[in-house]
């Protein structure tokens, strides 16, 4: 194998798809490693830890075909060492993989690939809606952190994605607090709704791209596939709850502030809030005043007026 791609473009790649890599399994150590694979159908790097999995493609030139896997940690800290501009030659002989940039010349030994494994596809290409990149990447990274962090409820360490009458409806809660977004789809016709691990989510969030992609899911697995490749989510097999019974019907009082007022005021009163994270909020609607308050024994006590 002999390639040879931009720097520039070979950091944000290697970057991108060291992140689906396995970083703590010892039992199969092609795991922890990246697929670099030159073939007719161009360049195209590969990782996956069973859970996610990634299969990008990389702009370059192909002068001999070949595949190799490459330790993650070490491949990652060679790309990020790379500050100047022009090419870097890639070539595989034996076990060992040179590195070319400039005068520099780093030679990293190789993995065996026999074993990595397939990266599964969804059975059911019917179940397939087409969105952007940017705006899915924003409705991840925004509802991921009310998720639970615990796996003793799957579905709570889950974002629930519903698809219905041509809305995608995304909710994520840890039963203490509960986030519900909604984004209008262009396609209408599917119908279907599906679990993904919110850690998932968020690992794919960070290598998605800014235009169109489609998304494409069955029972077990979701694709997200673009111009740059395809990205892979187990997904979690377990019943939601039904989250639009805690959600209030009706209100006794109402209150409408400026966002950036409430976000600033909210970060002060934080600081000073329990080791139970508590706000006391008041509202007077005769005197048009939103109020919170917070103490804490250790740091003192704040109060905020909106």
């Amino acid at each position: 194998m002999i390639i040879s791609i931009e720097k520039k473009k070979f950091s944000e790649s290697v970057n991108i798809v060291s992140r689906f890599a396995e970083r703590k399994n010892t039992t199969l150590p092609v795991l922890g490693a990246v697929l670099l694979i030159a073939s007719d159908d161009g360049i195209k790097m590969r990782a996956t830890n069973l859970e996610t999995g990634i299969d990008l493609k990389i702009e370059g030139e192909c002068t001999s075909k070949g595949v190799v896997a490459i330790p993650a940690v070490v491949f990652q800290q060679i790309a990020n060492s790379f500050t100047q501009e022009g090419k870097i030659i890639i070539e595989h002989i034996g076990d060992i993989i040179s590195i070319t940039s400039g005068t520099n010349k780093s030679s990293i030994k190789t993995i065996p690939y026999d074993d990595f494994p397939s990266i599964p596809f969804p059975e059911n290409p019917k179940n397939r809606i087409i969105i952007s990149g940017a705006l899915l990447r924003s409705l991840f990274t925004s509802i991921t952190s009310c998720a639970s962090s615990s796996t003793i409820r799957p579905e709570l360490a889950s974002i629930y994605i519903s698809i219905e009458g041509g809305v995608l409806t995304a909710v994520a809660t840890d039963s203490f607090r509960l986030v519900e977004k909604k984004i209008p789809l262009a396609n209408k016709g599917t119908q279907g709704k599906f679990l993904i691990p919110a850690k998932n989510a968020l690992d794919i969030s960070q290598a998605l791209p800014d235009n169109d992609i489609i998304i494409s899911f069955d029972e077990h697995q979701c694709a997200f596939i673009g111009d740059m490749g395809t990205l892979i989510s187990r997904l979690t097999n377990a019943v939601y709850p039904d989250y639009r019974q805690i959600i209030p019907k009706e209100s006794i009082v109402e209150a409408v502030v400026l966002r950036k007022d409430f976000e600033n005021a909210l970060k002060r009163i934080m600081i000073f809030s329990d080791s139970f994270q508590k706000v006391r909020i008041s509202l007077d609607p005769k005197k048009k005043i939103f109020s919170l308050f917070a103490k804490n024994a250790d740091v003192g006590e704040s109060s905020e007026t909106l």
